[in-house]
């Protein structure tokens, strides 16, 4: 147990250093259980931690090791996307002072990409106190993605039109540096970037640039890629986002044949610095502004109950059977026709005497 321990340490320590050496962009290292600052601490380790002023030195730490001076992170430096697994798997979310990448594999994904992006708009201005959020785009993106819908960011996602500004730049290299400028001002809650493709400009030098400006303020930038391929980037998470088929609506009754449920994201972890790639299917919830994994029918009525211990009072079993079906519809028979004889056709007045608004109107 103490060699394990001890290589544990020795892992961290190294990676540490590699990441030092590399010059890496914020990552999220577990320190061991047995890596505490207390008596048999490694004091290279030790050293290279920062805590704060009234901070524990004898519990256990969960750090984020951040490149210039190692400094430590608290938790509340990650955006949670309310997924447990999923926010597990990316040591608490997504980092709220980094540039995170959101990608679309073919162009038919834009409207889930820009779905998930609205969705973590919801959940940013939930802490904005009344920030807005700066959406830039160039002329070919917004011409083929379209924009979102100024009333159904309300009644989806709680998003006042005057919440979400947009910037259409017609060059990528205007929209660059739009967004470059917006990712330092503090005015704003969190900056989008929507490109098409992978562009020659939109470079690792460019990536890092915007990384930056995003650790100095203190605030997210999301770059959206539509029908791009992975290259490397300075982001430390790329998120892969598709559509999913979205599941019929629940009921008391059970699910409600031919109707169609809330919308569903598929997403899948192409790049994290602390995670192992992983698929997850969300269901993002209008009414409550928040995500849910769809589970299997098992965990679903499990997770129903939990939520309502209730029982459901079952139909009565002493009632009669349903009406049955409707029998075949019969058309009445044109008039004049060879049935015209029959009691249907004989109940009806001769033209003559037919109501006026039945016959053809004449202009004029």
């Amino acid at each position: 147990m103490a060699m394990t321990a001890v290589a544990r340490e020795t892992v961290f320590a190294l990676r540490r250093q590699i990441a030092k050496i590399e010059g890496t962009l914020p990552e999220r290292l577990q320190v061991p259980a047995a890596a505490t600052l207390g008596a048999g601490a490694s004091p290279d380790l030790a050293s290279s931690i920062d805590l704060a002023p009234n901070a524990d030195p004898t519990s256990s730490l969960d750090l984020t090791i951040v490149r210039r001076g190692l400094a430590a992170a608290p938790p509340d430096a990650f955006l949670p996307i309310g997924v447990d697994r999923l926010d597990a798997a990316l040591s608490g979310g997504l980092p709220k002072a980094a540039l995170s990448e959101i990608h679309g594999l073919e162009t038919r994904d834009a409207g889930a990409v820009a779905g998930f992006a609205l969705s973590l708009t919801s959940l940013i201005l939930k802490q904005a106190r009344g920030l807005p959020i700066l959406w830039i785009g160039t002329t070919e993106i917004f011409r083929e993605a379209g924009f979102p819908y100024a009333r159904g960011l309300h009644a989806s996602f709680g998003i006042e039109p005057e919440q979400l500004l947009f910037s259409e730049a017609p060059r990528l290299v205007d929209a660059l540096w739009v967004a470059e400028e917006a990712a330092r001002m503090t005015a704003l809650a969190a900056v989008i970037l929507e490109i098409r493709g992978n562009p020659q400009r939109l470079d690792l030098t460019a990536t890092r640039r915007l990384h930056a400006r995003a650790m100095s303020a203190g605030r997210p930038v999301f770059l959206l890629r539509q029908a791009a391929g992975p290259e490397p980037t300075a982001a430390p998470v790329r998120l892969i986002v598709a559509s999913a088929p979205a599941v019929s609506r629940t009921t008391v009754a059970g699910p409600l044949a031919g109707s169609i449920g809330r919308p569903a994201f598929t997403i899948t972890i192409g790049k994290s610095r602390t995670a192992l790639p992983g698929q997850f299917t969300l269901e993002w919830n209008p009414d409550e502004r928040g995500f849910d994994e769809r589970a299997g029918d098992e965990r679903r009525r499990e997770r129903d109950r939990a939520k309502d211990p209730v029982p459901v009072v079952s139909l009565s079993g002493g009632g009669k059977d349903p009406a049955p079906a409707s029998g075949a519809v019969l058309a009445f028979p044109a008039f004049g026709s060879p049935d015209a004889t029959s009691p249907a056709a004989r109940d009806q007045p001769p033209p003559r005497e037919r109501t006026a608004y039945l016959g053809p109107r004449r202009a004029g």
